[in-house]
């Protein structure tokens, strides 16, 4: 678009979906951030924890160099983290067969089963959510979160770097 031309209909009608989205986006990230605080605390975790827990639980086993680099954390901030969530019997660390020397975190399953149970509200409203949709839909809107996670991904390596 020339600065100097006005913006069409089309154009701003997009301007403001695109600002609407983003405005429901933080709404969404508000409401699922209340949501992992009720679940943190109804399994005794700090909100830092159960973030660190998910992503074990989703990209483990893991190196406890990886968890902080994914997680946004000093190595020594993830040290007492870990910590607790092995005193809490939510991972283990384990030695890497193939490098001695490394240790790798997972989560432990009995304890993965009390998290779906704790998130089982919102899993079943999603479900609900999701058949109102067809496939080709779905596939959209799961593509357009994908690429909105890779942008924030993106943000916080740059906020880093600044």
């Amino acid at each position: 678009m020339n600065p100097r031309q006005p913006a069409t209909s089309e154009q701003r009608r997009q301007r403001r979906a695109a600002s609407l989205l983003k405005q429901t986006m933080r709404g969404l990230r508000v409401q699922l951030s209340v949501l992992n605080h009720q679940v943190g605390n109804a399994a005794d975790l700090r909100d830092v924890d159960l973030d660190c827990l998910d992503l074990v639980s989703s990209a483990g086993p893991i190196s406890p160099s990886a968890l902080a680099r994914l997680a946004g954390l000093h190595p020594a901030t993830l040290t007492g983290i870990l910590d607790r969530l092995e005193k809490g019997g939510w991972i283990a660390r384990e030695r890497d067969h193939a490098d001695r020397r490394a240790v790798l975190v997972r989560a432990l399953p009995d304890r993965n089963r009390e998290m779906f149970r704790l998130y089982a509200g919102m899993s079943d409203r999603m479900d609900a959510l999701c058949s109102d949709y067809n496939t080709e839909q779905l596939e959209l809107i799961n593509e357009f979160l994908q690429r909105a996670t890779v942008a924030g991904r993106q943000a916080t390596e740059q906020f880093g770097d600044e």
